[in-house]
């Protein structure tokens, strides 16, 4: 904790929350959140000019403002700095990598970026206008976001980047955007606009089972609808709205008694806000088990992200449909609602007597962390924003890019989660009680984004990218509006950006292809010896012996080599090869899937290091897989590798007693040996 603190104070003293040292820079970054923070230390990093501007007070966003437990999607679609900051939340926790972490342990390291790279940061500070000349916007007009007697600062920057959630800075500046969901037959699509999702047995998913009365007197319709509830007609299925899928916060409590602090009543509290979830609750298979009302995941140190989990929980469904577009005090007015309502859904599972005394029990074990949000009453300053204004750019990334129907040739970036979209409305269907807008197709295999789709039309604005707010429908969005991705592409837009600077063109006509270049050759932007990644799919590095067969989805990447066990002597090996391209000591993983049906207890790997060869034997009831993910990368030991050698990792059948799966080789230069690559 101190040295959160130690961080958190050095960036107020080196840039105070209401000074910058200066109005004119090569590149602004507007909204300190991950994405912003990777762009902003990247562009730094290449030499430029930079000032980050954070309407709030903290940094990181939703990663450091509660979601801990991180949504992957594909480990292999995360590159650059996005995977960089896993890599070290993984050293923080003393593992390789970690994609579950407390809120003020991603903040910490996100201050890391800033410190190390010296970006200035403007605190407190939110747009409220832009001046475009032609399609350039030439310079921004800031005030304080909680003082109005503070004076407006103007800012000015040859290109802009807007990573901001709400897309605020897009919008001052006249570019194109849609808030809601488009009807399937704008973008050809079948999983966008209205959606309803059929009760299931047992329950699972974001439905509410069949059966649940809408009526405050059960069977009674003229007593009225319980509270969120809407009398409005079910449109036809596709049909687009303007309506916004539900916000929430990602909780993060403490079961610690020394770090607890007790859940109370919030002000405003009405029981009757709750009143559907009794019935929910009694509807259930099991209803025991706090997991179907609240996304319940473990953090370390006795902490939660608690998500949206079943079909009545933290999501306030149908109360953000004017958030996009509000004003900042209607904004914060909403943004307070879904507080309360979260705080109150809290404590009414705590101690209403309707609801099974073993959910209450279990929560009244849990309580605020007194070491998180010291600033914000224990709190998250954060509120998930899953989606708010979407550019409509020079490409509009679909449905048919997240299914691999089709493909482009700028990508900057991948992402790899399913198609995802949380409830927008609660309705009336036949009687019953019944959410509509869900969204849960999985199945997205990695894919590329394109970078048409960071930059606006260029009649519209030539010197603005939009990595966060990017050009999507709505359920291609739902694909890419991941925090790992955020990050990805706030670094692509930077390094884009600062091509633009470099060689005085419009956002529009950077060379793509040297973005991609750049991007590979200086995944961390310091200059050193990228990791090397030998995926089955490589196939000049990649070799087989015997009958493996070629299995997609859920793997690294989009899909590895399985060998099921056969009663002959036949010998089995993927060889995996990399010619190392400095000598050093090497960090060998391979990636690891105790997941897969029937698999065997142990793994054979035989590992050459162009001299000798070693055998490393993996159990897998070893291996442990934490978070959203299929695998884990485990480490095969340090082996001095010479320049130009051709070492290799081979998986074997050997020893096998089930299901073998040959994925992916990592080659990692240990950092005590790490130099920086001559430029």
């Amino acid at each position: 904790m101190m040295k959160f603190f130690k961080y958190y104070l050095f960036a107020l003293l080196l840039f105070p929350l209401s000074g910058i040292a200066q109005t004119t820079y090569d590149i602004c970054i507007y909204g300190g959140t991950s994405g912003g923070v990777m762009a902003a230390y990247t562009a730094k990093m290449m030499g430029k000019s930079v000032l980050l501007i954070e309407p709030g007070k903290h940094l990181g966003g939703l990663s450091s403002g509660g979601l801990g437990y991180t949504d992957i999607g594909n480990k292999y679609a995360v590159t650059g700095l996005g995977l960089d900051f896993y890599r070290r939340t993984g050293k923080y926790y003393g593992q390789f990598e970690s994609w579950i972490f407390e809120p003020h342990v991603a903040e910490d390291i996100f201050l890391q970026y800033i410190n190390k790279a010296n970006v200035p940061v403007l605190y407190q500070y939110r747009i409220i206008s832009a001046k475009k000349v032609n399609s350039v916007i030439k310079e921004i007009v800031l005030e304080n976001s909680f003082s109005k007697s503070n004076p407006a600062k103007t800012i000015r920057a040859k290109v802009f980047i807007d990573c901001s959630y709400e897309g605020d800075l897009m919008a001052k500046a006249g570019v194109s955007y849609f808030v809601g969901r488009e009807a399937n037959s704008v973008y050809n699509e079948t999983y966008n606009g209205v959606q309803v999702q059929p009760a299931a047995t047992p329950q699972h998913g974001n439905q509410i089972p069949d059966g649940v009365d809408p009526y405050k007197i059960p069977g009674d319709p003229k007593s009225g609808l319980l509270w969120g509830i809407s009398d409005a007609p079910l449109p036809p299925i596709g049909t687009g709205d303007n309506h916004v899928q539900a916000y929430n916060f990602r909780i993060c409590l403490t079961d610690d008694p020394a770090n607890r602090i007790t859940i109370t009543k919030p002000p405003g509290y009405d029981p009757l806000r709750y009143e559907l979830l009794p019935r929910y609750i009694a509807k259930l298979t099991d209803t025991n088990d706090i997991r179907e009302i609240l996304k319940f995941d473990l953090m370390p140190n006795h902490k939660t992200d608690i998500n949206n989990g079943g079909g009545f929980s933290t999501d306030m469904i149908g109360y953000n449909w004017d958030y996009p577009n509000a004003d900042y005090n209607k904004r914060a007015a909403i943004q307070k609602t879904h507080e309360l309502y979260n705080k109150g859904l809290l404590y009414f599972i705590q101690h209403d007597p309707r609801i099974p005394a073993a959910m209450r029990n279990f929560l009244l074990n849990w309580g605020y962390p007194k070491d998180e949000y010291r600033d914000n009453n224990y709190w998250s300053p954060q509120m998930y924003i899953r989606e708010a204004r979407r550019m409509v750019g020079e490409y509009v990334m679909t449905q048919a890019n997240c299914e691999g129907k089709e493909v482009i040739a700028d990508g900057i970036g991948m992402a790899a989660y399913g198609m995802d979209s949380h409830n927008n409305q609660r309705l009336v269907i036949n009687g019953m009680a019944k959410n509509e807008g869900d969204v849960e197709k999985g199945g997205s295999g990695p894919y590329p984004i394109a970078y048409r789709s960071l930059t606006p039309k260029r009649s519209e604005c030539t010197n603005l990218l939009v990595p966060v707010c990017l050009s999507a429908s709505h359920i291609g969005y739902g694909s890419i509006r991941m925090e790992p991705v955020f990050m990805v592409l706030g670094q692509s837009s930077a390094v884009a950006a600062v091509q633009a600077v470099n060689h005085h063109v419009s956002v529009q006509n950077v060379d793509v292809k040297k973005i991609q270049q750049i991007l590979k050759a200086n995944p961390l932007v310091d200059g050193s010896l990228p990791e090397m990644i030998v995926d089955n799919k490589n196939e000049q590095q990649v070799s087989l012996t015997g009958k493996w067969s070629l299995v997609k989805g859920g793997f690294y990447g989009p899909d590895a080599y399985i060998a099921n066990p056969t009663k002959d002597a036949e010998r089995k090996e993927v060889k995996f090869s990399q010619v190392i391209p400095q000598t050093g000591t090497y960090e060998i993983y391979t990636y690891v899937l105790p997941r897969i049906k029937n698999p065997s207890s142990k793994i054979v790997c035989a590992i050459n290091d162009g001299h000798s060869q070693k055998q490393v034997i993996i159990e897998r009831e070893k291996v442990i897989v934490n978070g959203q993910t299929s695998g884990e990368w485990v480490r095969l030991g340090d082996y001095q590798l010479g320049k130009g050698v051709t070492a290799s990792v081979s998986i074997t059948n050997e020893q096998a007693d089930g299901v073998i799966a040959a994925d992916a080789v990592l080659f990692h230069l240990a950092p005590s040996k790490h130099k920086t690559l001559k430029k």
